[in-house]
């Protein structure tokens, strides 16, 4: 938004926050239902811009999750259920555009 370049700025601080949160989120959701959730992986993209009232500036999200160990089903299960879960994703809802993609174990 203007400034000299060259820091971490706050978007990418949001990103890592609310990927290591998500992550988290489906840690504790995974030993509730004592699920192997194996390796995750969390890529967060977070968009600026100008918000749909046109009257100020407000933020967008994107969670590319990999959660190999699990069927596709079971991870888009465990996701959905994350987001219900995470702080960050409640701390949002309703505010902000979030887009979660989940991906699981390859069918062979």
């Amino acid at each position: 938004m203007g400034g000299n370049g060259g820091a971490t700025n706050p978007e990418q601080l949001f990103a890592g926050g609310y990927a290591a949160c998500f992550g988290g989120a489906m840690e504790y959701l995974a030993r509730q239902s004592k699920i192997n959730l194996g390796d995750v992986q969390i890529a967060a993209k977070v968009g600026i811009g100008p918000n749909d009232a046109g009257d100020g500036v407000g933020l967008a999200v994107e969670l590319d999750i990999s959660a190999l160990a699990l069927s596709q089903p079971d991870a888009e299960k465990l996701v959905r259920d994350a987001h219900q879960v995470c702080p960050y994703s409640n701390a949002t809802r309703g505010n902000i555009e979030v887009r979660l993609i989940a991906n699981g174990k390859p069918l062979l």
